[in-house]
């Protein structure tokens, strides 16, 4: 019904307008309608995963719910675990608009937002509020515009502070390609240095550019590993002239950097699989390579809440 009915209507308009429009609907939701998609759409499949419970391993990534205004209604929709953000410590508006894209014809978007959201404290207080998912929540920060790069610790430590107490892990993005120099922070020494800060009594995971090349790779999964990391998130959107391509043209790069970095790590470090990730088979592959949970976005806004249903059924 969703790909038949409901995405050509919601493909006539402009993507960040139904975004925005999407999660104002999805927020308004009564106890009544979240218990009829929880009926629907809720799989049992349970993992547990660098020490916590996922109900099923099927998660929102991030980018769809940036501050956290919809959490009660994606476990109703069938994720079993939900990544909020990114968020960086000062509010920002992000990129000017038009800054989101659809491709249909390759089933993909590209997006050059930019971090924009209402900043960590926002999201700390909406989640001190009692909005919390009923499903476990990632949370992934990021590095404000306005600070420069030898203050990026400071900045994800400041965010992290006023949210720990809130997500059950977090996510470090270094990765997005729409911050300026915010890769830069995958190298060695400075993703070392992140996670010394970092790294203490919540999960850490790290987000990686599915662009890196095997060295750089491996170099990070050294990282990780030496410093503490509790598993790596791959991957992130890959770098175009016109901003983040996400979708099914990085079906296939996204799995061979998670079986790149299982065969690296042994199976010693958790991977969470995103990146084209558009068919219960993309998905299944995506575990054989050594995922251990995955996330979709782009293959949610393709596929509506029936995919992360099918993929979650096969996993039960």
């Amino acid at each position: 019904m969703y790909e038949r009915l409901v995405r050509p209507v919601l493909f006539r308009r402009d993507p960040e307008e139904v975004h925005e429009r999407t999660l104002r609907a999805l927020a308004r939701l009564g106890p009544t309608a979240l218990v009829v998609m929880g009926t629907r759409y809720r799989t049992r499949a349970p993992r547990r995963v660098f020490g916590v419970d996922f109900p099923n391993p099927v998660g929102l990534a991030a980018g769809m719910d940036k501050d956290g205004l919809a959490l009660r209604a994606w476990p109703a929709l069938g994720f079993g675990f939900v990544e909020v953000g990114t968020v960086t410590w000062h509010a920002q508006p992000g990129n000017d608009r038009p800054r989101l894209f659809r491709d249909p014809d390759r089933r993909a978007i590209v997006n050059r937002m930019g971090f924009n959201n209402a900043g960590a404290e926002a999201l700390a207080q909406r989640l001190a509020a009692g909005g919390r998912s009923a499903a476990p929540l990632g949370i992934s920060l990021g590095k404000s515009k306005v600070t420069p790069l030898d203050s990026a610790v400071d900045d994800y430590l400041a965010s992290y502070k006023v949210l720990r107490d809130h997500g059950d892990y977090f996510a470090v993005n270094v990765s997005s390609p729409n911050t300026p120099g915010l890769r830069s922070l995958q190298d060695k020494a400075s993703l070392g240095e992140l996670l010394d800060a970092l790294v203490g009594d919540k999960p850490i995971l790290v987000k990686i550019a599915p662009d890196l090349t095997d060295h750089a790779l491996a170099e990070a999964v050294e990282v990780c590993l030496d410093r503490g990391a509790a598993g790596i998130i791959a991957t992130n959107t890959a770098l175009t002239p016109d901003g983040g391509l996400s979708g099914a043209p990085l079906t296939v790069r996204a799995r061979e950097v998670v079986a790149f970095i299982h065969r690296e790590t042994g199976g010693r470090l958790p991977i969470v699989g995103v990146g084209g990730i558009m068919s219960p088979d993309d998905a299944a592959r995506m575990f054989d390579a050594g995922a251990s949970l995955v996330q979709l976005l782009t293959g949610f806004v393709y596929g509506g809440p029936g995919l992360v249903r099918r993929i979650a059924r096969e996993q039960r």
